[in-house]
């Protein structure tokens, strides 16, 4: 029998995904009366539904909706020196159409999202220092999760198989270094998708990305109190396989963070910035064999202040730069792709929406966060959003031209959330929207998008166990 968990989760189904679980690890839950279960089980239920009107992707007309559902059960063993883990993903999507963007980003019924053993071993950074080793399948955060991230707004979660390790002691510093190859999502035609149909992820063991992060907790008290700094490097290495063919992206990312959190009567800063220099292929073709030169950047900084105030109101300013390839003709590629990191806390509502992706972009923009109650949180942000580079594309619109004779400014976006806890711990209820107003770029551009604008919005529930 195969459960439809996504139908179930409008309730809740904790007790569908703990039957499930009960399944897989049969009486290894201790009996009803003992001390301390052997194993924990924790996850989510959640629906979403999201609405589209005006399209701004090549060849989009209309309007669009979808009704998304996605259900997370982890069961780990509560050992102190070895722990085990596996954790369920069942991610489906409902009353869209042909026209809807569906990818493997929406759809992953029924599937192991993480299958790992995790060992405790002394630290590295000092005494009392402690070092967790985990292996198997999993999902990866680091940092400010712009580099890798366990997404929360997406419907499917990626993850990787491999090897990560992360020393920390009890100021707060953190080493973190990973080699894992990503898991191919599927399935990934679009009848199979369309039908929620339940097929085994596989892993991508002809890429593998690998990573050294380290964070100092309050690394200039002298200067400014609690302000961390980071220093990374992140690389990508992939060659071609039978099942999978790449643009045999040979990539290093050194880079930086400085920052310090939102508090209240106090100003906060957010600076983060990376290189990207190796080499790839234009396509993914077997026959594309002729190897372009890539150095491509990007930046963010951000620097609010918390007012004194009972909403604690968070005003900030931000600049978010992601180059772009100059000349389409030459034999380099100076693009910033976004790989396997995150871009909606930054840049806008995602999803059905989401015209703005770090990779050629230049946007300056301004946001306030409130906190009315520690039950509540809203935030309302607006960009001013330009190519970094004319002649390259606007990646999610997918739409390019080569002249540069379209012009850079892509438009205005402004996004806006709002969150409240129900039911504290047990029942979120989220609802937000954006509205993009079209540039030049978007309006001039050959086979452009109808219309001058994109209106998008959601509402969201979920229910944590």
């Amino acid at each position: 029998m195969i459960f439809d968990l996504g139908r179930l989760a409008l309730f809740g189904n904790a007790a569908i995904s703990t039957a499930l679980i009960s399944c897989c690890f049969g009486d290894a839950f201790a009996a009803e009366g003992k001390a301390e279960a052997f194993w924990r089980l924790s996850g989510e239920a959640r629906a979403r539904y999201e609405t589209l009107d005006g399209q701004f992707r090549a060849g989009g007309t209309g309007g669009d909706q979808a009704l998304f559902f996605r259900t997370l059960a982890h069961v780990q063993s509560r050992e102190a020196s070895v722990q085990v883990g596996v954790e369920l993903q069942d991610s489906r999507a409902y009353i869209t159409d042909e026209a809807t963007p569906l990818s493997s980003s929406f759809v992953n019924a029924l599937d192991v999202l993480q299958a790992y053993i995790t060992i405790q071993a002394p630290g590295v950074l000092g005494d009392g220092s402690t070092t967790r080793v985990q292996i198997g399948r999993q999902t990866v955060s680091i940092g400010s999760k712009r580099q890798i991230e366990r997404v929360t707004y997406a419907n499917v979660i990626k993850n990787y198989t491999g090897a990560h390790i992360v020393s920390s002691n009890p100021r707060g510093d953190e080493l973190h270094i990973f080699g894992v190859a990503p898991v191919e999502r599927k399935p990934n035609d679009r009848s199979s998708i369309d039908d929620n149909e339940i097929v085994a992820d596989r892993e991508q063991f002809g890429r593998w990305i690998w990573g050294a992060h380290y964070r100092r907790a309050d690394a200039i008290p002298a200067i400014a109190s609690e302000v961390w700094m980071e220093a990374f490097v992140y690389g990508l290495t992939e060659r071609d396989t039978d099942r999978v063919q790449t643009p045999n992206r040979q990539y290093v990312a050194p880079g930086f963070r400085i920052f310090r959190e939102p508090s209240s009567g106090r100003w906060n800063v957010d600076i983060e910035g990376a290189l990207r220099i190796g080499s790839r292929r234009e396509t993914s073709a077997p026959t594309d064999v002729s190897d372009k030169d890539v150095f491509a950047s990007s930046l963010i900084a951000r620097i609010g202040y918390t007012f004194d105030q009972p909403w604690r109101p968070n005003l900030a300013l931000q600049y978010y730069w992601a180059s772009g390839d100059e000349d389409p003709t030459d034999e380099r590629f100076d693009q910033h792709e976004r790989l396997f990191g995150g871009r909606r806390t930054d840049l806008n509502n995602t999803s059905l929406h989401g015209p703005l992706t770090p990779a050629n972009l230049s946007a300056f923009g301004a946001r306030l966060s409130v906190k009315p109650s520690a039950r509540t949180d809203a935030r309302l942000t607006w960009s001013a959003a330009s190519l970094a580079s004319a002649t390259d594309a606007w990646v999610i619109g997918r739409l390019r031209d080569n002249t540069g004779a379209s012009g850079r400014f892509l438009g205005h976006v402004i996004d806006a959330r709002a969150r409240a806890w129900l039911i504290p711990e047990r029942a979120r209820l989220e609802v937000g929207g954006s509205a993009f107003l079209f540039g030049t770029f978007p309006k001039n551009v050959p086979d452009g998008p109808e219309g001058a604008r994109t209106l998008f919005g959601y509402a969201q529930i979920e229910f944590p166990f």
